[in-house]
């Protein structure tokens, strides 16, 4: 098997799984035990904090942990629509913004969309006029929250600029970092950002477990009222061997953000010249050069997506044909729609992820394999 789906998620590290070993075993105590077994296991969570805090040049008090980058998402807005109810975000985040911006709406939250341009950038100038200050109306922006780096097409939007936008209207501002976040550098002062999400499973750690920056604690309302863990913020006793298996994860794609950055990135490149130059009527979405290393988001003339990504499953190769989390959805991806590509066009798109244990033999079987399903396809309709 060829896996070039890790948007969708990553292959866990050696290093997380041997990290995590010893706390699905002897090192069960209840971090909020007083014993030392429950204080062994609060060090060692609270060290993945530091560890946490240190990759993103903030302080451990900044990072609450969570299950994962859709409950870190609800959190923010859920959180904005408790000071406010005006929220600006863009039409190509993920479901777990959009779809929770729909039932904020459902309670009377307003919500602005903003536009995007063909490359998936948003539009500046709406996300500098589309503000409500609660003086005129009843109406006041209290969130703008816009992604760092889009998870379909790879964008990587002008965060440090939106956010400076966003404070001078007095708004605070969220980055959903999902797919950016030990992939890019960030640094969280630099960008400028009150609240960024992140999950584990996105850079080489378990699935279900996450994180939350917020560089204003007092201001975020708790998520879970419960026995008062994450600083009374978010109650129930912490996924403690998802925690330190994250941890492992962060100080392993820190260590090495630079040489994979590169292979990846060039194996991206490499990938994108042969599509572009042997398949004809095929074209490349998102930015060219302005995303994330590994992202590769491609609309081919005159086929389904969909029907693509079985013929390369039987193949040995999985791609997906968008957001793992829209898999199934009978419409065209909202982020494809957004960039202006036509309804009967967006159905020929297919995303392929690289990631940093791929290799330029898989790059070139997986080439072949597209040429000749997309021929298939074609002779077919």
């Amino acid at each position: 098997m060829i896996y070039l789906d890790n948007a969708a998620t990553t292959k866990i590290c050696e290093k997380a799984v041997k990290a995590m070993e010893p706390y699905l075993k002897e090192e069960y105590g209840n971090p909020s035990g007083i014993y030392s077994i429950g204080r062994k296991t609060r060090e060692q969570v609270e060290k993945v904090r530091w560890t946490i805090a240190k990759s993103l040049n903030c302080k451990p008090e900044n990072i609450f942990f969570t299950s994962g980058g859709t409950e870190s998402d609800n959190w923010v807005l859920d959180n904005g629509a408790y000071l406010g109810n005006h929220i600006i975000t863009s039409k190509i985040e993920h479901h777990a913004i959009l779809n929770k911006c729909k039932q904020l709406e459902n309670e009377g939250i307003k919500v602005t969309y903003v536009d995007v341009d063909k490359n998936g950038f948003v539009d500046m100038e709406q996300i500098k006029t589309d503000y409500k200050d609660g003086f005129e109306n009843p109406v006041r922006t209290s969130l703008v929250s816009i992604m760092l780096a889009n998870n379909e097409i790879g964008t990587i939007e002008p965060i440090r600029n939106i956010a400076m936008v966003a404070h001078r209207k007095g708004v605070l501002f969220h980055t959903d970092a999902v797919q950016a976040f030990g992939h890019i550098p960030i640094d969280v002062n630099y960008l400028g950002v009150d609240m960024l999400s992140a999950s584990s499973h996105k850079f080489n750690g378990p699935k279900g477990v996450g994180f939350l920056y917020v560089r204003n604690p007092k201001e975020m309302m708790p998520l879970i009222y419960g026995g008062g863990q994450e600083k009374g913020k978010r109650g129930g006793t912490e996924n403690v061997a998802g925690i330190i298996g994250m941890g492992a994860a962060v100080e392993d794609s820190m260590r090495n953000m630079s040489a994979r950055y590169n292979k990846e990135k060039n194996l991206r490149d490499y990938m994108v010249k042969r599509i572009l130059g042997e398949i004809p009527n095929v074209s490349l979405n998102g930015h060219y050069t302005n995303r994330l290393p590994g992202n590769a988001s491609f609309t081919f003339d005159g086929i389904n997506g969909t029907s693509l990504v079985v013929i390369m499953d039987e193949e040995g190769v999985c791609i997906s044909a968008g957001s793992a989390c829209a898999a199934s959805a009978e419409k065209p991806s909202h982020v494809i729609s957004a960039l202006g590509i036509p309804k009967e066009k967006a159905y020929g798109t297919i995303r392929i992820t690289i990631g940093h244990e791929n290799t330029r033999k898989e790059i070139d079987y997986t080439v072949e394999k597209l040429k000749a399903g997309v021929k298939e396809l074609r002779a077919k309709s």
